[in-house]
């Protein structure tokens, strides 16, 4: 590595690959504010495809081309750019940083087979962001090949020494020698600020030098003192390939003093990071005003070209007929049976669904047609039969093929196996679902999704909204599989579950700019209940005299609390015909429904016997209405002389965080009334805490848990029972009912 030979690709020239061995796919990983998309930019400008490399800054970046995303200044989606660089395409997946998008990063990571993690080098000391580490560790646990980047050199407060150690302390855990600088920052003259901008690279390996300074790459040979400094780390580096090296010999050879030639030492480099074992750390920044090399680029573009796998060295894709039928896993081959998956779905405003998707065996061609596969999305309360899951097919005509690069879609004529490429107006696929020959239809498992915990409760803002509402959330949760979509049958609300507090932001400001919706957000209820504390009598009279028939109905009951998931109780101990046998099945109904409308706070009333004991009738003005109005009075009646609780749901907690953080979460889960049950290793220094904690205390806390954990714990909620809420807290929600407030 370090030769600077290439064909780049042309601007405006869409890269094609003809076999999976000339295509690469690569996913940037990162915080937000890393530095992601400004190296995309870079990559792009270097390798051709752009003539002037755009500012996040300005709105003008290939990779954030959404119009949310220039207003915000951040990437918010997964983004494709194709560039080519020594005859290999290289498809550039640029992932948002921020958490709450982690769909977007968990579909750039299926639809890559490498990983390349952008560090910023004015990181703190501390070290990387818990998310980054985690999305680190879930790369090892599948083998992914990774690379490390390291930006804002030009930072005041820009340390890549410090911040390489920090980097083999935070992925190097288990083999420190498997994270290695490949370069060492060539510094120019000091600015009056007393910091000394990068100016170049020093090649550890080719023991050459990589000059920038005069704004373009100009290779040299090593001074003395740059000499000294390549000479100390390229030991280093050396030791840490050769242990990784299949030839056994060549350690007691390098250790013998012999001289391995670098053609061995890059040909080992490049094996080891393409299994994964190997993560070489780089850096880079962006072109100077005029320049069309950003330092670093080129070095990065021949990692991925020489380092990084091929699609056709990743293991072969498990799949089942759609009735879930076992079939022999595909490989990467473009004349198989053809499998692609939709890693992503997006609206266009002039040509409609657009799907993003990874031909993982077989040739996709426009005008063919497809079967359309796939799990259930999980967005209703419904989607699961008793038999698990639903899968949703169809046969659908594939539209035009193109790759895209920012807001233009180029035509392709194909699309084959390891290969990345966009398709119109698959009207029936959803993100996850697998597309393969209509003759031979075949399923993918999908990858995991993190599942929304934070509800949005919305209402639409007008009657022309409502009209609209249906269909615009139904598109914007079939394009993102991380929001899910509840109709609330207990408190008869339309919940928009969602991952934090910016997705649900994203999701308004989508169903107004992109579906014309515009939706008010309310506050979310929990589904409480009331119940009697001990027994308790009431009597109902509803007699009314107004000319004519009148309204005559009386009636006795006596109501005790039943154990929990009773239900309601109707029992009849009427004697001598006090009630008409007609009217017995009135009064029932006239307690059934004051019991669904609430008592004290107005929520419904659950796990009680009524019995009615006597009653009265009159021969002419006796009527079905009127002993079901008596039996709703009656009820009141006993929940005035008697004490009613408030039952509130209690939730089963599953917190997953990393053993440093086991305290506090637990200090937070107690301050929320929740009731720690026990906790277990769950490995790679993290540990699970199960608690069990009141429903109406947690709304928020897809939001708190970031922020207690530094954003590197999960959880999961599961409905456990309903229980007496504290008479306190029951109160306060009587008196928030009183004056027509909701519970938050």
């Amino acid at each position: 590595m370090g030769a600077a030979s290439h064909q780049s690709g042309a601007a405006g020239r869409a890269p094609t690959a003809d076999h999976p061995a000339s295509v690469r796919n690569v996913v940037l990983v990162g915080h937000s504010g890393s530095g992601k998309t400004t190296l995309v930019e870079a990559l792009a400008l270097t390798a051709g495809a752009v003539n002037r490399a755009g500012r996040v800054e300005d709105g003008a970046t290939v990779s954030d081309y959404d119009e949310i995303e220039h207003r915000r200044r951040r990437s918010i989606q997964l983004s494709l750019v194709p560039v080519e660089w020594a005859g290999i395409k290289i498809n550039i997946l640029d992932t948002p940083g921020y958490a709450d998008f982690v769909g977007e990063l968990r579909a750039g990571l299926r639809a890559a087979d490498a990983a390349l993690f952008v560090i910023s080098a004015a990181e703190d000391g501390d070290g990387l962001s818990g998310a980054t580490r985690m999305v680190w560790d879930e790369c090892a646990a599948v083998g992914m090949p990774r690379a490390i980047v390291v930006t804002h050199l030009e930072a005041a407060r820009a340390d890549y020494t410090q911040m390489t150690t920090v980097c083999g302390d935070a992925f190097g855990a288990d083999d420190p020698d498997a994270v290695r600088p490949l370069y060492l920052p060539l510094h120019g003259p000091t600015a009056p600020d007393g910091h000394a901008p990068v100016a170049g690279l020093l090649g550890l390996l080719s023991r050459r030098v990589y000059d920038y300074t005069s704004g373009d790459r100009v290779e040299r040979d090593p001074d003395p003192g740059e000499l000294a400094l390549i000479t100390d780390a390229r030991a280093r580096l050396i030791e840490g390939i050769i242990a990784e090296s299949e030839d056994e010999t060549l350690m007691d050879r390098y250790l013998g003093g012999e001289d391995i030639d670098l053609k061995t030492l890059v040909d080992d480099l490049e094996r080891a990071v393409a299994r994964g074992t190997f993560h070489p750390v780089l850096m880079a920044a962006p072109a100077a005003d005029g320049a069309r090399k950003g330092l670093g680029t080129v070095e990065l573009l021949e990692l991925i070209t020489g380092g990084f796998p091929t699609p056709l060295e990743r293991a072969p894709v498990g799949v089942t007929t759609p009735d879930g039928a076992a079939r022999p896993a595909v490989t990467c081959d473009p004349g198989g049976p053809l499998v692609a998956e939709v890693v992503k779905t997006s609206s266009d405003p002039y040509v409609g669904r657009v799907s993003l998707v990874r031909v993982f065996s077989g040739t996709l061609r426009p005008d063919e047609t497809v079967h359309v596969s796939g799990h259930a999305s999980g967005h209703g309360p419904t989607d699961r039969g008793p038999e698990g899951p639903d899968l949703h097919e169809a046969d659908e005509r594939v539209g035009a093929l193109t790759s895209p690069f920012g807001k233009q879609q180029r035509p392709l004529t194909r699309c084959v196996a390891g290969d990345l490429a966009c398709v119109a107006k698959l009207t029936r696929a959803e993100t996850g679902d697998t597309l393969s020959a209509k003759d031979d239809p075949l399923l993918m498992e999908p990858w995991s999704m993190p599942d929304p915990l934070l509800p949005l409760a919305i209402e639409a803002h007008s009657k022309a909204d409502e009209d609209k509402l249906s269909q615009g959330l139904a598109r914007l949760v079939a394009e993102d599989p991380t929001m899910r979509l509840e109709q609330n049958p207990h408190t008869r609300q339309l919940v928009l579950w969602c991952i934090g507090e910016a997705h649900q932001d994203l999701a308004l400001e989508r169903l107004r700019t992109r579906y014309g919706v515009q939706v008010d957000p309310v506050p979310h209820k929990v589904s409480l209940r009331e119940t009697f504390g001990g027994k308790a009598g009431g009597r109902g009279r509803h007699v009314k005299q107004s000319g004519g028939h009148g309204q005559f109905a009386i009636c006795e009951i006596e109501v005790e609390p039943l154990p929990p998931g009773s239900g309601i109780e109707f029992v009849d101990k009427v004697v001598g015909g006090a009630v008409p046998r007609q009217f017995i099945p009135s009064v029932e109904k006239g307690v059934r429904a004051q019991a669904a409308r609430g008592l004290s706070a107005g929520y419904p009333l659950v796990d009680v016997r009524i019995t009615l004991l006597d009653g009265k009738a009159h021969s002419v003005d006796s009527s079905d209405a009127a002993f079901q109005t008596a039996g709703a009075l009656a009820l009141r009646e006993a929940a005035s002389g008697a004490s009613v609780r408030l039952l509130e749901p209690v939730a089963e907690l599953a917190v997953l965080v990393p053993d440093e953080y086991v305290g506090p979460v637990m200090s937070d889960l107690a301050g929320r009334r929740g009731r720690v049950v026990g906790t277990d290793a769950a490995g790679t220094g993290r540990t699970r805490v199960l608690a069990e904690i009141p429903e109406v205390e947690i709304g928020r806390y897809a939001v708190e848990l970031r922020s207690v954990s530094h954003g590197t714990g999960l959880f999961s909620r599961t409905y456990a029972r309903h229980e007496p809420m504290p008479p306190q807290i029951a109160d306060k929600l009587r008196e928030q009912s009183e004056k027509g407030s909701q519970l938050t």
